[in-house]
């Protein structure tokens, strides 16, 4: 299966990759593992800000995780030039914006896991880690990285 064709079936269109806001790279590869910069659910309406459990409900911060894998995969797709190339999502690591209280974190996270997994089915589980953080830059919502192996 062609991913970009899964992609475009799940009815998402990927963006064009973002410059970095700082003095980072989105992506650095070495051999064949590929760690993605920290990505923030950017839209073309804007940035999703605000705290989970505060501003921000379950379900709007598990949205805003998609967009996180979203924009990931365009960094990926400038990178590699084809998505076919990645062979499996190793890791992804989620840093949510939570109220004091809020301990849902691993739900919101599930966007994001869930989203891999319809992409890229069995190659899409990942291991990974969601924590909670007071502050993200920018106030967003959210931020994922991930570490991918390509071939």
């Amino acid at each position: 299966m062609k991913i970009e064709s899964r992609i475009e079936e799940l009815g998402i269109e990927l963006p064009a990759g973002s410059a970095p806001a700082a003095m980072y790279v989105p992506l650095v590869q070495t051999g064949n593992l590929c760690f993605v910069s920290g990505q923030i659910p950017k839209t073309a309406d804007g940035l999703i800000t605000g705290k989970v459990g505060d501003t921000r409900t379950l379900e709007e911060a598990s949205a805003a995780a998609r967009v996180c894998v979203i924009n990931a995969l365009a960094a990926l797709k400038a990178h590699l030039g084809d998505l076919d190339r990645v062979k499996r999502i190793v890791k992804l690591q989620a840093f949510v914006a939570s109220k004091t209280g809020f301990d849902q974190q691993h739900i919101v996270t599930n966007g994001a896991s869930e989203l891999l997994f319809d992409i890229f089915g069995e190659a899409g589980r990942h291991a990974r880690t969601a924590v909670a953080v007071n502050q993200l830059p920018m106030d967003a919502t959210i931020e994922i990285e991930f570490i991918v192996e390509v071939e």
